[in-house]
Parts: structure tokens; C-alpha cells; sequence
């Protein structure tokens, strides 16, 4: 096995418990420090993702790489902006850490609590978009975690400016090994053995990405899979808002994991609601992939043809399917067959169907009248994410400081023994709860 890996996660363990013993102020000491050097270095952060924009760009010329990944790799002067405000907030936020969820009395001065305490060491792994950087070790420094991070090598330049303003900080404050960085396949494929010192993987990227994380590794993989998100347009939606909500589902960064990739139009909807959410988004530059039933209905608008696979394709990009359907529970079944289970919406008046949609979608978000791009850590008020997870177990959506954290069992008596409640003239356990 990689030393240099096995020796990074044994520090990365080191640390962790340094991490699960800090304070809130010193952990929020910390955040503020990094956002302060971010923001004195906006210049050589920007000169470093310079660099792999303009690699990216060969790439892509090159068929290499695509559009959306390049999209998703831009550090623009806003987002550098932006990762500030995201450590700024996370520093806000109340320390996850050591919140007490449950007490019981189980007997005279035997009292048992369960508290909140951080996972340990996280490896997180991520393609294209160097700000995970910074919001990920900001939730992990926050909730006690250590954690590796491994980008995708068309972002080496900025992940590795970005992290060095991190390690800074963190050598300054005796936390080496908190946050860690790998740079290469093979020290993901070593990664992947260190059970021993990796407590949970959260991989963020393609499907085929994902997949490959879950079955080369025998530790636990919190994440999604792809982002295939539905747009339902019941008949009773207001045309006007419907097609505003299409069309920022779709446009307002269609490379990001929540933009919209199929909108469905129950078969009732009148003409004026179809024609009008469709002219809105060949507006917005949308290129429309219509089923033959839908193009069949609006034959004045122009739309190319969309198969089966068409329906089950996260796009990334300027491209929509589009398609009718028979009624709401038909609507519903469809999105949990077909879709990825990650964010959903529906437009209607109908608070009926509205609330029956709420319900019966089985994804980690479903939203009534309003766009799939709202699906965000940050716009959810957890501060940042490290990623959207599908998953039913531990954490669920935009995964924030809640995630990242999991609880213990602390029983504190005065030399009870097990014995004494069990047997011929057992002592009987109180179970009372206690105040918390």
C-alpha cells in the first residue's frame, strides 16, 4: 500500500481527535481565519484557476472534456467571493458538537445520555468545481471532522491554492493533518483500502464515478449518483410561473446537480400553458427534446425528437426532455421509477395535487411552485454542503453540519453491575427520562 496515502490518514486520525475536543469559538476562530486569508488572496486564487480554465478550454476543443465540466471549474471573482461568505456562515452556524439528544434515569445514579460527536475522517472526492474545497473542510472543521480531499486533475491549480491557504492556517493552529489533499488515480484507488483510519467516503460526480467508489471499497459511501431532476406542470399551473420556474430550473446553471432535465406536462394542460412554457425556454436558448405525443399536441413549435434514454440522461447542459403524462399518480410513478431521486417540483394551484406530489415523490427534495435550483446547502441555510446525498440512511438531501455528525451513548453510575438487574430478585430499571 501507498505509504505516503497510509501515512496521510493516520495523521488525518491523529488530528481528528484534537478536532472533537475544540471548542465552538476556537473552531469558528479557525473558519474566520481562512476566510481572511481567501480574501487577501483572491489574486493567486484567481491566477491558479487561470491556469486550468485555460487547460480546460484545450481539453474541450480537444473533445476531452465537456462544456459543463469546464462551466463547473470557473472560479469567477464572485465565487471567490463566495467561499468567504460560505466560511463566514458556517462560522455562524451552532456547533454541531456535543448536543445532547436523549437522557434516561435507568436507576438511582445511573444516568444515561446521548450526545452528538463528529464521524472522524472523512475522504471526500469530487471532479471539476475547486470551491468544494473550501466549503467541505469549512462543514468538516465545523462538526470536528479531519477529512481528505481529492479533486479532479482539471482543477489540480486551484485545489492546490486553495488548500495551501487552508494548511496555513491550520499549522498555525496545531491542526496539521486536518485537512488533507491526494492528486492522483492511484492514491484514489489506495484510499480506498484505508478502512482502518477512513471512517466514511462522500464522492461527488458521475454516476460512473460513484459506482466505482461503492464497489472498490469496502468503507461506507454517503452520495447521489446522478442528477436527474423532474419538473411536473399539473393542469391547473399558472402558465407564467410555470414557465419561470421551468426555465431557471433549467437555465440558471444547467451543469449544476439540481437544474432540471425532464419537464412532464399532464395530458390536460391547455394549449396556452404548453405553448408558453415551451416559447420560454427556446428564449432562454434551451434546446428541446420532445416525445412524439408532445410534439404531436404543439406542431408549431419547432422540437427535435426524444427517446426512451433521452428521459434518463442528466444532460448538464442547455438541453431538456419534454414529454406528456397521464394524470398526477402517473406523473408520480414515473419520477421514482425513472428519476435519481435528488430534487423534484411541481406547478400547480392545486394544493391537493400539490400536497399528494409532496408526499408521494420518493426523492431526497420535492418542492410545490418553485425551481429544482432552490436544492442547495447554502440557500437551505446549513452554511455550505459536501455534497447532495439520495441516500435513506444517516443523512438525506443537501448534506450540511447535521450529516457530518453522529451521536454516542455516555452512562455514568456509581459501580452498578449488570448483575444486579438481572436473575432472582432483580432490581428493576427506572427509566426515567431526564431533562435535556
Amino acid at each position: 500500500m501507498n505509504s505516503s496515502i497510509t501515512e496521510k490518514c493516520q495523521l488525518a486520525r491523529q488530528t481528528s481527535g484534537k478536532l472533537a475536543n475544540l471548542q465552538g469559538d476556537d473552531k469558528n476562530n479557525i473558519l474566520n481565519k481562512i476566510a481572511e486569508q481567501i480574501r487577501h488572496s483572491k489574486k493567486e486564487i484567481a491566477k491558479a484557476n487561470a491556469l486550468d480554465v485555460e487547460a480546460g478550454e484545450a481539453l474541450v476543443a480537444k473533445g476531452e472534456l465537456s462544456k459543463a465540466l469546464l462551466s463547473r471549474l470557473v472560479l469567477s471573482d464572485s465565487k471567490i467571493d463566495q467561499l468567504v461568505v460560505y466560511l463566514e456562515e458556517v462560522a455562524k452556524l451552532e456547533d454541531p458538537v456535543g448536543s445532547t439528544q436523549y437522557a434516561m434515569q435507568l436507576d438511582n445514579d445511573l444516568d444515561l445520555t446521548r450526545i452528538s460527536c463528529p464521524i472522524g475522517v472523512l475522504a471526500v472526492l469530487f471532479e471539476s468545481r475547486p470551491e468544494v474545497v473550501v466549503q467541505v473542510s469549512a462543514l468538516c472543521l465545523k462538526s470536528g471532522n479531519a477529512v481528505i480531499l481529492k479533486g479532479g486533475s482539471e482543477a489540480a491549480h486551484s485545489n492546490l491554492a486553495l488548500y495551501q491557504i487552508i494548511q496555513k492556517v491550520l499549522v498555525e493552529e496545531k491542526l496539521e493533518g486536518a485537512v488533507g489533499l491526494i492528486e492522483t488515480r492511484q492514491d484514489v484507488a489506495e484510499i480506498l483500502k484505508e478502512e482502518q483510519y477512513i471512517d466514511l467516503i462522500i464522492p461527488r460526480g458521475s454516476n460512473e464515478f460513484v459506482r466505482y467508489i461503492q464497489d472498490h471499497s469496502r468503507i461506507p459511501v454517503l452520495g447521489h449518483s446522478e442528477g436527474i431532476c423532474n419538473l411536473y406542470i399539473d393542469e391547473n399551473a399558472k402558465p407564467d410561473m410555470a414557465a419561470a420556474v421551468a426555465v431557471d430550473s433549467k437555465v440558471d446553471y444547467p451543469s449544476a446537480c439540481n437544474a432540471v432535465e425532464n419537464i412532464l406536462f399532464d395530458q390536460k394542460c391547455p394549449d396556452v400553458l404548453i405553448e408558453t412554457v415551451l416559447t420560454s425556454l427556446q428564449a432562454a436558448k434551451v434546446q428541446l427534446k420532445a416525445s412524439a405525443a408532445l410534439q404531436a399536441r404543439v406542431p408549431g413549435i419547432s422540437m427535435d425528437s426524444a427517446d426512451e434514454e433521452d428521459f434518463r440522461t442528466e444532460y448538464s447542459d442547455m438541453v431538456v426532455s419534454l414529454g406528456l403524462i397521464e394524470g398526477l399518480d402517473a406523473a408520480i410513478s414515473w419520477i421514482n421509477e425513472k428519476g435519481s431521486h435528488h430534487t423534484d417540483s411541481i406547478v400547480t394551484e392545486d394544493m391537493r395535487n400539490a400536497e399528494l406530489f409532496l408526499a408521494g415523490v420518493d426523492s431526497a427534495c420535492t418542492f410545490h411552485n418553485c425551481s429544482t435550483r432552490f436544492s442547495d446547502g447554502y440557500v437551505f441555510g446549513l452554511g455550505a454542503e459536501v455534497g447532495v446525498s439520495t441516500n435513506k440512511t444517516h443523512a438525506r438531501g443537501p448534506v450540511g453540519l447535521e450529516g457530518l455528525v453522529i451521536y454516542k451513548y455516555l452512562l455514568k453510575g456509581k459501580g452498578q453491575v449488570k448483575a444486579s438487574y438481572s436473575g432472582s430478585g432483580a432490581k428493576p430499571f427506572l427509566h426515567l427520562p431526564l431533562p435535556y
